[in-house]
């Protein structure tokens, strides 16, 4: 008999070629217009003007765009991590970034910390913007079948959401024991957030 996760491989196979082929249909014009709107919702987050140190990512050219909240996070005194790729544990960790000098071209041609940036522990970020292939109203997040995110924010405590363009947004996900949960998914429609954390809310 299959594993539970042994049996959950073919359905988000499924979930993540389907949202790429909707990925692929977006324009440029399209994913700009519904980055701003994301990025806008973001700051208007109350945990967004609360928190001293925020994770945030260099989008792939499929995800929403929040690279202004990294100037916009210095320009207010925050703390910025993103993901660094560590060879020698074939994982992320979260590492500061002070300015433009910090970054190189990483494992996937993104922009990440260098090797010199000072490691944050994840106990340390007070929130996180996640970004993945799918999500649900519930928390739930489809990300690329590697795991990264799910161990990067396996001692995280603060809050995280994920972003997302409305086409990335589905009923349910398959969810095993290691994935992340969300505390809610920001769309450039609002911000929704799961049923464990606050009330869903749209327009903010």
């Amino acid at each position: 008999m299959d594993s539970p996760g042994m049996s959950l491989t073919a359905p988000k196979e499924a979930l993540r070629e389907e949202l790429r082929r909707r990925l692929r249909g977006l324009t440029p014009e399209s994913r700009a217009e519904s980055s701003i709107a994301i990025q806008k919702r973001c700051i208007a987050l109350p945990e967004w003007s609360r928190c001293q140190c925020v994770a945030l990512y260099h989008p792939r050219p499929d995800e929403p765009d929040l690279w202004p909240l990294v100037e916009l996070s210095w320009a207010e005194g925050k703390t910025v991590v993103l993901p660094a790729y560590d060879a020698s544990s074939a994982a992320y960790q979260w590492c500061r970034v002070t300015g433009f000098q910090d970054l190189v071209s990483g494992r996937f041609g993104i922009l990440e910390p260098h090797q010199d940036c000072k490691r944050v522990d994840a106990v340390l970020l007070d929130l996180a913007f996640v970004p993945g292939l799918g999500f649900s109203r519930d928390g739930g997040r489809l990300g690329r079948g590697r795991g990264f995110y799910d161990r990067l924010l396996e001692s995280f405590s603060g809050q995280c959401f994920g972003v997302a363009f409305e086409i990335q947004m589905l009923p349910q996900i398959p969810r095993e024991d290691h994935d992340v949960v969300l505390d809610g998914v920001i769309t450039p429609s609002g911000c929704r957030y799961a049923p464990s954390g606050a009330p869903l809310k749209h327009g903010q």
